[in-house]
């Protein structure tokens, strides 16, 4: 790809896709034309409140008049490691092996350059992917590559991987066994992987494992970086609120340079944060909400004649009509209902649309009565 230039400086905005939601538009304003209006289900962005101990954790560090560091407060690293050795299982990670982050797209889409991965660098992302991947790659000067086995990419000796398990769109969920043959042949050849686990809190039909789990890594994290965020499972997507979790040598690695650039989390999210991650009721609450918001929905959509593939875990049901997906969104929008189509994913994702869960529960009742018509 070629990369224009503007009075002598690289224009990085020359070398990105066009961002996917523009090119939908008009078919958005067709399904906000329903007489009942539109059911938005093409974006996964929360809709249900942010729990009242988590608003007075808020409110309750917006004194401090200081600058917070980068690393986070002590009470939020601990936090971090806690949530995930109880909810996850993860063994072996202390307060060294967390770095709080503002939001995990932004972590994503700058972590190759953060970890000095550049042109001439190869950079795997999934077939079917969210496109911050690539995207990050690309802003890197690394060249992307898809593939969703070790065995497609042969003898070479990519500098990064990324893994997402629930993945953003499918829902597919990578077992045990997978994921230890992905860490083996990573260590191998010196890959670093970062597994984005944003959806690990909302399995529904298959066991979803971190890459930090003992039975992946052996409990050592060498070269592995999990990636995790509050937006899902604690309604915190407003808050831009996330943590790296993993290898303590890349944490210190992308802490150094994070000081520099001043990319640091402010104090009353990090309060926030702490709350949210010493406590589980809320998160056992909100998973409630999407399993019946699921039910609903993936009985009308198969009742309407889709398919629905994967889709074990996360937030998303991954359907076809064995069509164009740019044909099955208009489908939709005429009946007042939006997706997201899977060509936004990648190639692979051509026949595919993803519908979000999250929608209030009116709204997926709307949705369930327009597919049943």
């Amino acid at each position: 790809m070629t990369v224009e230039r503007t009075a002598g400086r690289r224009r990085l905005s020359s070398v990105l896709p066009d961002f996917p939601w523009d090119t939908i538009a008009d078919i958005k304003a067709l399904a906000a034309s329903h007489a009942d209006g539109i059911v938005d289900l093409s974006v996964g962005t929360p809709v249900d409140p942010v729990d009242p101990l988590i608003r007075e954790a808020l409110a309750g560090a917006s004194e401090f008049p200081g600058y917070p560091t980068t690393i986070g407060t002590p009470e939020l690293r601990t936090a971090a490691a806690g949530a995930l050795s109880r909810r996850y299982g993860v063994t072996g990670l202390g307060p060294s092996g967390i770095l709080p982050v503002i939001g995990t797209k932004e972590a994503i889409a700058s972590v190759c350059s953060t970890l000095g991965i550049g042109a001439g660098d190869t950079v795997v992302i999934p077939e079917v992917a969210y496109p911050t991947y690539e995207v990050g790659a690309l802003l890197a000067g690394a060249t992307p590559v898809r593939a969703d086995s070790v065995l497609q990419l042969g003898p070479s000796r990519p500098a990064l991987m990324f893994v997402n398990s629930p993945s953003n769109p499918t829902g597919k969920v990578l077992g045990v066994e997978h994921l230890r043959k992905v860490v083996e042949w990573a260590r191998e050849r010196g890959t670093i992987i970062v597994s984005d686990e944003c959806y690990l809190g909302l399995a529904w039909d298959a066991e979803a494992i971190s890459i930090l789990d003992p039975r992946v890594s052996d409990g050592d994290h060498t070269g592995l970086l999990a990636v995790h965020s509050l937006s899902k499972i604690s309604n915190l997507a407003s808050y831009r609120a996330g943590f790296f979790a993993g290898d303590e040598a890349l944490i210190a690695e992308l802490l150094a340079v994070r000081k520099h650039a001043g990319m640091i989390v402010p104090f009353p999210i990090q309060g926030a944060m702490t709350a949210a991650l010493d406590d589980d009721a809320h998160v056992d609450a909100q998973r409630e909400r999407y399993r019946a918001r699921r039910e609903r929905l993936l009985a009308a959509v198969t009742g309407a004649g889709f398919t629905v593939d994967n889709s074990e875990a996360g937030l998303y049901l991954w359907a076809t009509r064995g069509e164009a997906c740019r044909d099955t969104v208009e489908w939709l929008a005429h009946r007042g209902i939006l997706a997201a189509p899977g060509d936004f994913y990648g190639p692979a994702g051509v026949r595919h649309v993803r519908m979000a869960l999250t929608a209030t529960d009116e709204r997926i009742d709307a949705a369930v009565a327009r597919l049943g018509a």
